[in-house]
């Protein structure tokens, strides 16, 4: 395959990385095993599994309450990182077991890529509310900075696809491997976005998902998108941190900023986005924006939806935008 323009004159190759890591995590545990690497366990302190939405005020998902009956099985180890990381996942589902193979959509946390988890209250409730909703919900954790750079990140939430589906999982939990999603939120939805843009081709097999719904995703991490957007000290510290590069490093000495960044592996063949933002958040507007009009550029069904005020990730998941989210998954996943 030849190498393909990146829009600014870089001649690049799209990456097989993300597969081979998804069938590497089959046998990771082996490996490890084998070379008697000590396993440990991601376990943040209650500071670090906090979740992005500050303060205790009661908005976004935090409204939702969820019914009574859904079931939770929690801790389930999707695999062992080559670093020696436990991955877990936790698989929240209906009530009721549906006939039939089912949508799923693996769920992933924000935290600026530093903190966060999968069964915080706040992400518990996002799992519940797709539960709810009839799919089978899969929240992620993953590896977190500064124990672990991109792409250790997206390579833990391809892994947790991949799992997935495996037919192991598939039998157990009743999941139609062609139906699969990703959500995210914050560096959640960072990491949604950019294992949907990577990788190419049918998106039912690896680490392809059917749909993508990302909330205020910092999801343009070069220079000049950041310049462009008049991204704060506090934006380019993060991105940074999560690069391995110091804040104002210019791409070219920082090539990770545009691998890990999803506008930059945008492709026609890539799953339908819906990308939801606040219009005055801590995350510029600008970041979404883009990121919706790279993708209908290349002929991507994308849907960007702009809510007022300026709360962030999940804390912007209200009714009205669940109901809005609900409808796009049931029509990309059924």
């Amino acid at each position: 395959m030849s190498p393909e323009p990146d829009g600014r004159g870089v001649r690049r190759r799209r990456p097989v990385r993300i597969a081979l890591a998804v069938a590497a995590a089959i046998a990771v545990a082996v490996a490890v095993s084998a070379f008697h690497q000590p396993v440990r366990e991601l376990d943040p302190s209650a500071r670090k599994a906090a979740s992005e939405v500050a303060g205790t005020e009661r908005i976004g998902i935090r409204t939702f309450e969820a019914p009574a009956g859904l079931r939770v099985d929690a801790d389930l180890e999707y695999g062992v990182a080559p670093d020696g990381t436990l991955l877990a996942l936790d698989v929240c589902r209906p009530a009721v077991t549906p006939i039939g193979a089912q949508p799923a959509v693996v769920s992933v946390h924000g935290g600026s890529w530093a903190r966060g988890d999968k069964a915080n209250d706040d992400w518990r409730n996002v799992c519940l509310w797709l539960a709810s909703e009839g799919f089978v919900a899969a929240s992620v954790n993953y590896r977190l900075v500064p124990d672990a750079l991109h792409p250790a990140q997206v390579d833990d939430v391809a892994a947790a696809i991949g799992w997935l589906r495996e037919p192991e999982q598939l039998e157990r939990f009743g999941v139609d491997p062609a139906r699969i999603g990703v959500f995210g939120g914050s560096a959640g939805g960072h990491l949604a976005a950019l294992v949907g843009t990577l990788g190419e081709g049918p998106l039912d097999a690896g680490s392809r998902v059917a749909a993508v719904v990302e909330l205020s995703g910092p999801v343009g991490l070069g220079l000049p998108e950041l310049d462009a957007d008049g991204a704060s000290d506090w934006l380019r510290g993060i991105v940074g941190d999560f690069l391995g590069c110091a804040p104002g490093t210019p791409d070219d000495a920082c090539p990770q900023a545009i691998e890990a960044s999803p506008t930059a592996w945008v492709d026609p063949t890539d799953p339908p986005f819906l990308v939801a933002h606040a219009e005055s958040e801590i995350i510029p507007l600008a970041q979404s924006e883009r990121l919706a009009a790279t993708l209908a550029a290349s002929a991507v069904d994308a849907e960007l939806v702009v809510v007022p005020g300026g709360h962030h990730s999940i804390g912007i998941l209200d009714a009205p935008l669940r109901e809005r989210v609900a409808a796009f998954l049931h029509e990309h996943l059924g």
